[in-house]
């Protein structure tokens, strides 16, 4: 089974909305914390969003506060990123990514690509202008 997979993405035009949705395998569980990263052509890997395994603490980067917003649903093991009023500085392929993090201090990593021990394909997201 792969470990993650993401869909949703497509073409959109500047402000509109879309809801990306990543399903995990069931040998990823509600214990892992479950993050949105996007990459565009070029660019760095960037960390989008994050919520922690209970659902009931999130970070975003400054970027999209106010626009995106992260959620799970434990019980189908999916989450979401629901994004409204989209820019062309968005496009970019998002990915979706889950770690059990263990660390007491797990706040100050969810925003590093490299914590984090599962990923999933990716999904296209373009806006345009």
């Amino acid at each position: 089974q792969e470990p993650l997979v993401e869909s949703g993405g497509g073409l959109v035009q500047a402000g509109g909305s879309l809801r990306l949705s990543c399903v995990a395998s069931g040998r990823i569980f509600g214990s892992h914390a479950m993050g949105w990263f996007r990459q565009a052509p070029g660019k760095e890997r960037e960390f989008v969003a994050t919520v922690n395994w209970s659902g009931g603490t999130t970070w975003y980067a400054d970027s999209v506060k106010g626009r995106f917003t992260i959620s799970r649903d434990n019980n189908k093991n999916t989450a979401y990123l629901q994004m409204n009023s989209l820019k062309p500085e968005d496009t970019a392929v998002y990915y979706c990514a889950a770690e059990r993090f263990l660390d007491p201090d797990y706040e100050l990593l969810v925003s590093l690509p490299y914590e984090y021990d599962y990923w999933g394909q990716g999904t296209q997201v373009t806006v345009s202008s």
